[in-house]
């Protein structure tokens, strides 16, 4: 029975992700353009960040999310463009779903302390499955047959276009974003279907509470909150966070969960992070900690997230950033 529950766990999750949860990322101001494209070009010149995450090891067929962005900004034109990779495998049939888009983004400053950052993101999802690598009961019968009476699904792999927009407001402390996520509502029925993929709503925010600094190194230590909350069909989810900041080393604290709302009384899970950032180069290792009923079964998640920024210019004018976390 103790092998057999996780697996009963494993299969009630992956209907839900068969039904058009979106992957998550614990680390998601490390993913900026996934969370928003808002976040195109909120950089000084060019910035590529890669992120891995692993989630729910201990269960058969575990949830791995891949990510790889890249975004420029452009000073002539005050805008932002960037381009966005996301690969999702879920369950040992290898069920995945892969983004491919294309993001712009426009600095509006409307006084001396406020920008606005309107966002749209053009992308092409896919989504495919691995039939031969399911196990089904009839080819573990006491027949020892290695065949199956189940009908693969009419498509190994399904196309769709998407859309998504955002607006990010921001100060020199403060910042708060809102960001719509499948406008289309692309289809993703590997049968035909016209199951499609519910739209995603998400508002975020936070400040810098305490931040000090130098004259060359305006930024020496800080302390932030933060929070994100996601709705997607019937799916709420509320992060708060917290981070310290004492250059080079960040340390943050999350908490993910609405316990009145999930029927939790105590969350969901709590997240523990590092990072590690130099001028150019941020490294950051978060672990999720389930708190839930599913505490003995998951094995929590790992997140790894890479970001390098760097000029192709000469352009000495710095300019005024998002002072959102780097993780």
């Amino acid at each position: 029975m103790k092998k057999v529950l996780p697996i009963i766990i494993f299969l009630v999750f992956s209907f839900y992700h068969l039904s058009g949860q979106d992957p998550q990322f614990t680390q998601f101001y490390a993913n900026k353009l996934y969370l928003a494209p808002s976040f195109a070009g909120a950089v000084q010149q060019d910035r590529i960040s890669l992120t891995y995450r692993n989630q729910w090891p201990s269960l058969p067929g575990t949830f791995v999310s891949y990510a790889f962005a890249y975004d420029h900004f452009f000073s002539n034109f005050n805008s932002g463009v960037g381009f966005l990779m996301l690969r999702d495998l879920a369950g040992s049939g290898n069920l995945s779903t892969t983004n491919f888009g294309v993001q712009y983004s426009y600095d509006i400053q409307i006084n001396n302390w406020w920008h606005v950052r309107p966002g749209i993101h053009f992308l092409y999802t896919q989504t495919g499955l691995d039939f031969d690598k399911l196990l089904w009961n009839d080819q573990i019968s006491v027949s020892g047959t290695t065949s199956t009476s189940q009908q693969p699904p009419g498509f190994e792999t399904r196309g769709d276009v998407d859309f998504s927009s955002s607006v990010l407001a921001y100060s020199d402390k403060l910042w708060v974003g809102l960001s719509v996520d499948h406008m289309l509502k692309p289809k993703n029925s590997l049968y035909g279907n016209d199951f499609t993929v519910p739209v995603k709503v998400s508002l975020f925010g936070g400040g810098q509470v305490i931040r000090k600094g130098r004259l060359l190194n305006p930024i020496d230590e800080s302390l932030s909150i933060a929070f994100l909350f996601k709705t997607q069909d019937k799916i709420k989810q509320l992060d708060l966070g917290l981070y310290w900041f004492k250059s080079p080393l960040m340390l943050g604290l999350w908490y993910r969960g609405i316990p009145i709302i999930n029927n939790e009384k105590v969350g969901d899970a709590v997240a523990f992070l590092a990072g590690y950032k130099i001028e150019n180069f941020s490294i950051g290792y978060s672990y999720d900690f389930t708190i839930s009923r599913l505490l003995s079964s998951t094995g929590g998640a790992h997140e790894i997230s890479l970001i390098y920024e760097f000029k192709t210019s000469r352009s000495k004018k710095k300019r005024h950033m998002v002072p959102c976390p780097e993780f």
